[in-house]
C-alpha cells in the first residue's frame, strides 16, 4: 500500500487530476447503478408479493362468501374459477387438513415443483421464496367443518432473468463509464492544467529571453486560475519595473559616482608626474580633489538616505510630531544659509496640529524642498510657505516664482538622478536625488508629494500629510 501511495505521489499533476477525477465519476455512476438496481428489485419483488396476496384475498372471499363444503358436486365449479383467477406462471393449489391436494390449477408451472414442499415443512400460513425461484404464499381455510390451506406457489424465473438482464447490462454501463470516465477526467484535467502549463512555458521563456514575457490571458474568464494568470501577468510586471528601475540606478549611479573619481584620478596622475613639485599647481590639484571628495561623500551620503527610505518601516503608532515648530526650524537654518532670501510663512492653520511622521524626517524633507526652492529660484529671492487643513490632512505648500519646470520633465522630476535640463544640473552641484528622497520619505507615512510648475513662471509642491488624533 506504502509502495502504490509513493507511486502515485510521484505522478506528474496532469496524471493524478485524470486518475482522480476518472475514480470519482466512476465511483458516483457505480454507486447510482447499484442503488438504481437494488430499488428495482426490491420494487420488483414487492409488486410480485402485492399481487400474489390480492389475488390470494380474492380467492379467500370468493370461497368464504360462497361457503363451498368442498364435495365432489362443487370442485369442478371451484376449479373453473380458480383456472379465471389464475395467472401465467402461476399454480393454486387447495389443501385439506392433512395436507394432501383436493384442487390443482397450474399454467405453466410443474406440479412436482409442489410437491418438492410438503406441508409438513412449512406452517399454513405465510409467504416465502423457495430456492429463489419460486414464490410460495399460504392461507388458512375454515368452513363449517372444513379446514384446509390455500396455497398460491409463483414461479419468478422471469423476474431472476430480468433482474440478472439488468445487472448485466449495468456491469455494461459501468465498464463504458470507466472508458468515459478515463477519458472526462483526461478532458478535465487538461482543461485544468492548461492555465498552469502556460504559466509554466512563461516562465521557461523569462528564463531564457528575459523579464519581457508574459503569460497569454484567455478571454471572458474571470475565475480563479484566470485571475492567478492576471496577478502573475501582473508580478512579471513589477518586476519588470524593478529591475529596469535597478539597471536606471546602477547606470546613474555609476555615470554620477565616475565624474568624481575621473577628476580626482587625473589630479593625482597631475601631481605624480610634475605637479608636486609646483606649489600653485599642487593646491589646485588638492583643492579640486577635496572638492569632488566632498560632492562622492554626499553622493554615497544621498544614496543612502534613499536605501533607507525605501526600506526602513515607520513605526506610525509613536512617530509624531508638531508641523509648525519643525517647519520654522527648518526655515530658521535655511535664512542663515541664505539671509538674501525673503520667506513669507502663514502657518496659523497648523497651529498645536501633531502630524503623523518623525521630526527628523519632517525637518529632511522640508529641507529638501526649501533647498530646491533657493537653488531653482532664479532672480527671484522670494519663497512662499503656506498651510490649509483638509479633514484629516494637514497640506503645506511651498513655492518659488523662479526658472520651473517645463511640462514635459514634470512627471520624472521625482526619479532618481533625473535632472530637467543643463542649467539645473548645472547649479550647485546637485545630484538630482533630493525630490527621490523627499517622495519616498512623505509615502512612508501615507502621505502624498504633488509638484505643479510653469516653465519661467515658477514651482509649488505640495506636501499632504496625516493628522495624529489626539490621546
Amino acid at each position: 500500500m506504502s509502495k502504490l501511495t509513493l507511486s502515485f505521489s510521484r505522478m506528474p499533476v496532469k496524471w493524478k487530476l485524470t486518475i482522480g477525477s476518472a475514480l470519482l465519476l466512476f465511483l458516483l455512476f457505480a454507486a447510482y447503478n447499484i442503488v438504481q438496481y437494488i430499488f428495482v428489485e426490491r420494487w420488483m419483488m414487492k409488486q410480485e408479493e402485492e399481487n400474489t396476496q390480492r389475488d390470494m384475498r380474492e380467492i379467500l372471499n370468493f370461497l368464504l362468501e360462497k361457503e363451498f363444503s368442498f364435495n365432489e358436486s362443487e370442485l369442478a365449479y371451484i376449479r373453473n374459477y380458480l383456472e379465471k383467477m389464475n395467472e401465467r406462471n402461476q399454480l393454486i393449489r387447495v389443501l385439506d387438513d392433512k395436507g394432501a391436494p383436493i384442487i390443482v390449477v397450474s399454467d405453466e408451472v410443474p406440479d412436482h415443483w409442489a410437491q418438492s414442499y410438503p406441508s409438513s415443512r412449512l406452517i399454513h400460513s405465510g409467504l416465502w421464496f423457495l430456492d429463489d425461484h419460486l414464490l410460495l404464499m399460504r392461507s388458512p381455510l375454515t368452513i363449517f367443518k372444513f379446514n384446509g390451506t390455500v396455497e398460491i406457489i409463483k414461479n419468478i424465473e422471469e423476474f431472476d432473468r430480468l433482474s440478472t438482464a439488468f445487472f448485466r447490462i449495468m456491469l455494461i454501463c459501468c465498464l463504458g463509464a470507466v472508458i468515459i470516465s478515463g477519458i472526462g477526467g483526461r478532458l478535465i484535467a487538461r482543461q485544468l492544467l492548461r492555465p498552469l502549463q502556460a504559466m509554466n512555458e512563461t516562465m521557461t521563456n523569462v528564463k531564457e529571453k528575459g523579464l519581457q514575457e508574459r503569460v497569454q490571458l484567455y478571454e471572458n474568464k474571470s475565475d480563479e486560475i484566470a485571475s492567478l494568470m492576471k496577478l502573475f501577468n501582473e508580478m512579471m510586471d513589477q518586476v519588470e519595473r524593478s529591475f529596469d528601475r535597478q539597471k536606471q540606478f546602477v547606470e546613474d549611479a555609476s555615470h554620477e559616482l565616475r565624474t568624481p573619481v575621473a577628476i580626482i584620478e587625473g589630479h593625482l596622475a597631475l601631481l605624480q608626474r610634475w605637479g608636486k613639485d609646483d606649489r600653485a599647481v599642487l593646491e589646485e590639484s588638492l583643492d579640486a580633489s577635496v572638492q569632488e571628495l566632498s560632492r562622492l561623500k554626499r553622493l554615497v551620503e544621498e544614496l543612502l538616505v534613499l536605501s533607507r527610505a525605501e526600506k526602513e518601516q515607520p513605526n506610525v503608532d509613536t512617530e509624531r510630531s508638531y508641523v509648525e515648530e519643525a517647519i520654522l526650524n527648518t526655515v530658521k537654518n535655511v535664512t542663515v544659509l541664505h539671509p538674501e532670501f525673503d520667506f513669507d510663512i502663514e502657518l496659523s492653520s497648523l497651529a498645536n496640529v501633531l502630524l503623523i511622521i518623525s521630526e527628523q524626517h519632517l525637518e529632511q524633507i522640508m529641507l529638501i524642498l526649501l533647498d530646491n526652492a533657493v537653488k531653482y529660484s532664479g532672480g527671484h529671492k522670494k519663497i512662499c510657505i503656506k498651510s490649509e487643513m483638509r479633514e484629516k490632512t494637514a497640506v503645506i505648500h511651498i513655492t518659488d516664482f523662479g526658472l520651473g519646470i517645463s511640462e514635459q520633465d514634470l512627471p520624472f522630476v521625482t526619479n532618481r538622478f533625473y535632472r530637467a535640463d543643463k542649467v539645473r544640473s548645472g547649479m550647485n552641484g546637485g545630484h538630482g536625488l533630493g525630490l527621490s528622497i523627499a517622495e519616498r520619505l512623505v509615502g512612508r507615512y501615507g502621505g502624498n508629494l504633488l509638484i505643479r510648475s510653469k516653465e519661467h513662471e515658477g514651482t509649488t509642491v505640495s506636501v499632504s500629510l496625516n493628522i495624529a488624533e489626539r490621546e
